[in-house]
């Protein structure tokens, strides 16, 4: 038999065992293996993933050929237990056998093929099932807002490229709060919802244990005969949806599973089984997206995006001139001093909305007048906003942002060494927690990192804890 006849026999009777073929990066792996070839590196350049990563997914795919030949397989003996099973005669023949693995298909991307007679087939719904749970309502985004989220495009297409083109498995969705996270993936569902079987958003600003998020989750989908008890069981069922249909599940407040008062990222006690869960969804083969929005960044997102292909971070920043639509919603006067307001409040559509509240109710909607004030103003609701997000920080941070509310311009790490009672170290620690909060900006001047608070910030450490 041929190189492709074997690896055509082989995807048959794995999907006669399990009803799901061979992915693409097995039926690679497996080929390279036939062949005699070292595949690690090969598959890892041609698929732009890293060698551990495909190491994984040959160990997963040496337990499914256990499994289905009634052997143990592994690199060195599935040539061996393939010849013993008569599926081909002759080494030569492998190696003569041009077949060409499409070095531009994502990662355990499902095959459109499907035999005539597939055994146990998942009923996949005729219409994404599309469940939102308490997501706020998100009229505004496609009506009042719809103009203003046409800055928003190079976002929406790199995450639809991520998710739909890479197959990336596992999404961070960073930011500070009200910058419009939430409001960017819903608008991302829209958009896409065409291509997935399973659409969630469920929010976890109560702080949900593992489990109870798995339960939750689980309810959506076909129910087997039994319910499973052990949270184990739970994310192994779980991980079979992800197999069996496309699914794209977004959670929503991610930060609230972390500890205030702690570095970012630093999970509650009754939490951290959620960090194991993420890095299995991103280890782990299936065909789904996890999307995390969050403004702290998760420690395990920093060290998956350097190991692993299918994960990404991206930081949601200002809305910038599009932030017009939110004031004329509000219905302001004094157009032409827009720009102005949107600068001062940094593009961010929640602490915008907020101002003009204040705007329409004090100054009959008139900016200009508005501006006249000592700015910035932080309206109660603004800096109730804020102070839930200063109660988080650590000793330490809250030593480093103070002093950068003093500041005038953007300085460089060292220049609070010797300034501040803190180590070297305790300092350098909170600048880079103060960054993975998204409360400190950084630009690159000279070869030279520097970093600033912007005025609103500022504004709010200096009338909360530097005005007595």
């Amino acid at each position: 038999m041929e190189l492709k006849e074997v690896l055509r026999f082989a995807d048959e009777k794995v999907f006669a065992k399990t009803g799901k073929h061979l992915e693409d990066l097995q039926e690679a792996i497996l080929k390279e293996t036939l062949q005699g070839r070292k595949y690690a590196a090969k598959v890892a350049q041609d698929r732009d993933c890293s060698e551990g990563y495909v190491r994984v997914a040959a160990a997963e795919l040496w337990k499914l050929l256990s499994e289905v030949l009634g052997e143990d397989v592994s690199k060195g003996n599935v040539r061996a237990i393939l010849e013993r099973a008569n599926f081909y005669n002759s080494p030569s023949t492998i190696g003569r056998d041009h077949v060409t693995v499409n070095n531009n298909v994502n990662i355990c991307q499902e095959k459109a093929r499907s035999p005539t007679h597939p055994q146990n087939p998942q009923q996949t719904p005729t219409q994404p099932h599309i469940d939102l749970g308490d997501a706020p309502e998100i009229f505004r985004f496609f009506d009042s807002l719809r103009d203003s989220f046409a800055s928003r495009t190079p976002q929406l297409s790199t995450l639809e490229n991520w998710i739909t083109q890479q197959r990336t498995r596992l999404i961070a969705l960073l930011g500070i709060s009200g910058i419009g996270k939430t409001t960017l993936s819903l608008g991302l569902i829209n958009q896409i919802k065409t291509g997935f079987d399973y659409i969630i958003y469920r929010s976890l600003r109560f702080s949900p244990t593992l489990e109870a998020t798995l339960t939750n989750l689980l309810q959506i989908f076909p129910q087997p005969t039994e319910t499973p008890q052990n949270i184990d069981t739970k994310i192994s069922q779980l991980l079979n949806h992800l197999r069996n249909y496309r699914c794209l599940i977004v959670l929503d407040d991610v930060q609230m599973l972390f500890c205030s008062g702690q570095p970012p990222g630093q999970y509650k006690s009754d939490c951290e089984n959620y960090q194991l869960f993420f890095k299995l969804i991103a280890e782990v083969c299936h065909q789904s997206c996890l999307m995390l929005n969050s403004s702290e960044k998760p420690r395990e997102i920093v060290r998956l995006e350097k190991a692993y292909h299918p994960v990404r971070s991206f930081e949601l920043g200002s809305l910038g001139i599009a932030a017009k639509d939110i004031l004329q919603s509000e219905k302001l006067s004094d157009e032409e001093t827009w720009e102005t307001l949107i600068d001062i409040y940094q593009g961010n559509p929640l602490w915008l909305e907020l101002t003009a509240t204040l705007i329409r109710e004090l100054f009959g909607g008139r900016v200009a007048e508005f501006l006249q004030c000592e700015m910035p103003i932080l309206d109660e609701g603004l800096q109730s906003q804020l102070s839930q997000q200063f109660q988080r920080l650590t000793p330490p941070e809250l030593a480093v942002v103070t002093h950068f509310a003093n500041l005038a311009e953007p300085v460089a790490v060292s220049y609070f060494f010797n300034k501040i009672p803190l180590s070297s170290s305790e300092i350098l620690n909170a600048v880079r927690s103060l960054r993975n909060r998204f409360l400190l900006d950084a630009i690159e001047e000279e070869k030279i990192t520097l970093f600033s608070l912007n005025p609103v910030l500022k504004q709010y450490v200096q009338s909360r804890y530097l005005s007595n």
